[in-house]
């Protein structure tokens, strides 16, 4: 219209939205990874693994190592995007952007080795979860994990079945000889749970596998192992952890995008005062 006049954003400014955008969502992984890193580290003090790292037979499996790696991965590109982006600090928005983009690579070729070594990766999950059966008293965490993947998750025993539990020094079933109540037996997390239970029954596994256990073991444990039991879970969630996969990489797709953009903003702006 006559005597109206058309503004047009400057190009050489820093886009605020697309600042503040990358400073909340990174704030929040900040602060996710310090609690993360936190428990981490609480759970090792807890266990005295700080004074005692020689007792560590395979530190990979440890899941307060985990945990520490993820809180500190997490912690360092939340740090960078957040920071970068409220100082409008090019460098650390580099950093963040190189950051998730190893991070995209890595798991991109996670999913490519597992798909091309599925044979090798089931052989070392076998292996890792047979260390954690045979340690299953040894570190309240391994414990706790195993008994949350056989009772919550898999619904399993085991890696192949319950006798697998004969390799764990309490429940196989020649530790009778030593006083073992649990000889013979399984964890209670193997345990077939029962709507009308308001208290678990820790001592439900104690004897199933005796040859003279006179009930229906099927009834009484899960029978399955849980490779089969996890092998059958990605079978029916395959299309669920297909998307969280991609959905996981578009954002950081858009979080490379956006700290290039906003680098991008800066160079500009710098450019224009000079």
């Amino acid at each position: 219209m006559p005597g109206m006049r058309k503004y047009r954003r400057d190009t050489s400014e820093v886009s605020c939205c697309l600042k503040y955008v990358i400073f909340g969502v990174n704030v929040l992984f900040w602060f996710l990874g310090l609690i993360v890193l936190a428990v981490g580290i609480w759970a090792w003090t807890e266990k005295d693994t700080f004074n005692n790292l020689s007792r560590l037979t395979n530190i990979a499996l440890d899941p307060a190592f985990i945990l520490i790696c993820v809180g500190t991965i997490t912690f360092i590109i939340g740090f960078t995007g957040c920071v970068g982006a409220l100082r409008e600090n090019t460098c650390l928005l580099a950093c963040y952007a190189v950051f998730l983009a190893l991070l995209l690579l890595a798991e991109m070729t996670t999913g490519i080795l597992f798909f091309v070594f599925k044979d090798w990766i089931k052989q070392q999950a076998t292996m890792g979860f047979q260390t954690f059966i045979t340690h299953y008293r040894e570190d309240p965490d391994q414990q706790n994990l195993i008994d949350w993947i056989q009772e919550s998750w898999l619904q399993c025993c085991g890696v192949e079945g319950p006798r697998d539990w004969d390799s764990n020094a309490y429940f196989n079933c020649s530790s009778s000889a030593v006083g073992s109540r649990e000889a013979c037996g399984v964890p209670f997390s193997c345990c077939r749970s029962k709507p009308q239970d308001i208290i678990r029954n820790k001592q439900c596994g104690y004897d199933v596998r005796k040859p003279s256990f006179n009930t229906d073991i099927a009834k009484k444990i899960y029978d399955k192992g849980c490779l089969e039991a996890a092998e059958e879970w990605f079978d029916h969630n395959l299309l669920i952890v297909a998307t969280s996969a991609v959905c996981t990489a578009f954002a950081q797709i858009l979080g490379i995008c956006f700290a290039q953009n906003l680098r991008a903003d800066i160079f500009a702006q710098k450019a224009k005062w000079h």
